[in-house]
């Protein structure tokens, strides 16, 4: 897959294409429809499909009092892009002369003369261009006189839910995990590294793994059943997300107790990546250290029940696996 940072990346002679513009944060269902329909459909009739969308998120510029946090990083986010099968992405510097560009400008300069687009596929509540004055109306308007067509997808729910980034990011911050699996087509996942913890969890509990500090979204403080990968391997795990208030603590951190744990060796630069199944609890204060064990052996055996019986469905290893996995990406799905 070929990324293109700039317009003026983009070689003179590439497309025609098939485009979809979006931010494309979680590469979801909704995303995913899309994307297999735009590469499907490239192939076919022997032209590109591209990906366009913005670094950093908009909202980060214009409403950056909402402090949005992302279901992915840009690395990660190109990486679920590039497992679409799309032949590019194109990432544009998001800065005030992208921000003010007309509706008309944008399509003009970047779909017409950039990417001399035949067709542009949007989701139904696509905005584009300053102020977000342009939709699909606009586009298709500009689509007739400038040569593309303009395919405009419908909202997808699944069991009555919009697959939408936004709602994903609500269930998330609600601890709803479970769900929000569903919507993604994959576990909710972050990747990071091994951070420096308190001794806590060798000390008094059990043999924990620290995660350094995460800047993006991460669900609601309690503890989840969830699966690790330390490099190349990969645990059943449970994790706490939050600020242990057994010991006084007010720091957040999130940690992590190896099921079927075996040493492993850690460095600093050592990829952890986390990926969330299962909500089991809120995050408690115990009264002492030792009621605490006791609500952690508790949570120790449901998580092995759980993973017991999710050995036990058809596609397992695709409803717990680790989102780098090809088992757990290669039923994506259809927008925000």
């Amino acid at each position: 897959m070929q990324i293109f940072h700039t317009l003026d990346e983009i070689p003179a002679h590439f497309g025609p294409t098939l485009v979809s513009v979006g931010n494309f944060d979680g590469v979801h269902r909704a995303h995913a429809h899309v994307l297999r329909e735009i590469v499907a459909r490239a192939k076919h009739n022997g032209a590109k499909a591209i990906a366009v969308s913005f670094e950093p998120h908009p909202a980060r510029i214009l409403r950056p009092e909402s402090d949005l946090k992302l279901l992915t990083p840009t690395p990660e986010k190109l990486r679920l892009l590039e497992q679409t099968g799309v032949d590019a992405v194109l990432l544009l510097p998001f800065g005030r002369d992208l921000s003010l560009m007309t509706p008309r400008e944008f399509a003009e300069r970047i779909l017409k003369r950039k990417l001399h687009a035949r067709e542009v596929h949007e989701g139904f509540n696509f905005r584009f261009g300053h102020k977000a004055s342009g939709d699909t109306h606009m586009l298709a308007e500009f689509g007739r006189e400038m040569g593309f067509e303009v395919k405009v997808y419908p909202e997808m729910t699944l069991r009555g839910e919009p697959v939408s980034s936004s709602h994903i990011r609500k269930l998330l911050r609600e601890g709803r995990v479970s769900r929000a699996r569903h919507l993604l087509a994959r576990p909710f996942c972050i990747l990071s590294t091994p951070g420096r913890g308190r001794g806590y969890g060798s000390k008094y509990t059990v043999p924990t793994i620290n995660l350094a500090r995460y800047e993006e979204l991460v669900p609601k403080d309690g503890v989840y059943i969830t699966c690790t990968c330390v490099g190349e391997e990969r645990f059943d795990s449970v994790t706490n997300v939050g600020n242990r208030p057994t010991f006084g603590a007010e720091l957040f951190a999130i940690e992590t107790h190896l099921l079927n744990f075996h040493p492993v060796e850690l460095t600093p630069e050592t990829a952890v990546e986390l990926c969330f199944l299962d909500r089991l609890r809120g995050e408690i204060k115990f009264p002492s250290v030792e009621a605490l064990r006791e609500q952690i052996a508790q949570d120790v055996r449901k998580a092995r029940r759980y993973f017991h019986l999710l050995a036990r469905l058809p596609n397992a290893s695709s409803n717990a696996a680790s989102s780098r996995t090809p088992s757990a990406t290669s039923r994506r799905h259809a927008q925000d």
